[in-house]
């Protein structure tokens, strides 16, 4: 439909012009395409500004992953073991090797996550008066309320009370959602819990460890590994 010709009552006595208007149809359809074309420039912008915080928010957890991870191979890599000459498998009534390598569970709120603990030459020190020395390592999940999972690192210098978790202790990184430690002898046979003292491992320490986490960045997971040889071990007794 043809818009109608208007006359122009502004011009001088003796001229006529007429002028071309729109019709209601086609100012509602020129409304129409431009709320499409802003609700997509818009919702390109939203798109972009989203895409932009799960970035950053990926690039924090890659981050924090990898500070745990170096933080763990750098503990691992210090190992300390009592070796094969001077080591005496414990007694029923003895005390366990100070210096013991193990893996085991635990529970962290209804939730099961492997403890680890061995002794290691990486003393995080925070005391002046003592610095260095052999320090009893051990990593455990803590619950959080907000239902999430933190990893803590206890740090303990010779001699080594009996193992407590304390709220002080450092953090290695947070919004854990799974923890995963696996353990290879010297045959490449891999466990997923060890004990140095027990008959079971023949009194040894593993060969190699390794490390998979899994953290939330809040819109979704991500996984992170590692594989650390240790320096020292202790061979099977046979």
């Amino acid at each position: 439909m043809k818009a109608p010709w208007f006359f122009n009552p502004n011009l001088p006595p003796g001229t006529k012009s007429f002028t071309w208007g729109f019709t209601l149809l086609e100012i509602l359809i020129a409304i129409f395409i431009f709320a499409i074309v802003a609700t997509t420039i818009f919702g390109s912008f939203n798109f972009i500004f989203s895409t932009a915080g799960a970035f950053d928010s990926g690039v924090a957890v890659h981050e924090s992953a990898r500070v745990c991870l170096n933080r763990m191979t750098m503990d691992l890599q210090s190992v300390y073991v009592s070796l094969s000459g001077a080591y005496t498998p414990p007694g029923r009534d003895a005390p366990s090797d100070p210096y013991r390598f193990s893996g085991e569970f635990d529970t962290a709120g209804n939730s099961s996550f492997p403890k680890l603990r061995f002794a290691s030459l990486a003393h995080a020190a925070f005391e002046k008066s003592r610095s260095e020395g052999v320090a009893e390592i051990v990593y455990y999940v803590e619950p959080l309320p907000n239902g999430n999972f933190i990893l803590r690192r206890g740090d303990k210098l010779y001699p080594y009370e009996p193992f407590r978790k304390k709220n002080t202790d450092p953090v290695l990184c947070e919004n854990l959602k799974s923890l995963k430690f696996t353990y290879y002898d010297g045959d490449g046979a891999d466990y997923d819990h060890w004990d140095s003292d027990s008959d079971e491992f023949k009194y040894a320490t593993p060969r190699t460890v390794a490390i998979q986490l899994e953290l939330d960045s809040g819109s979704f997971s991500q996984n992170f590994a590692t594989l650390v040889t240790l320096p020292a071990y202790r061979m099977k007794k046979e």
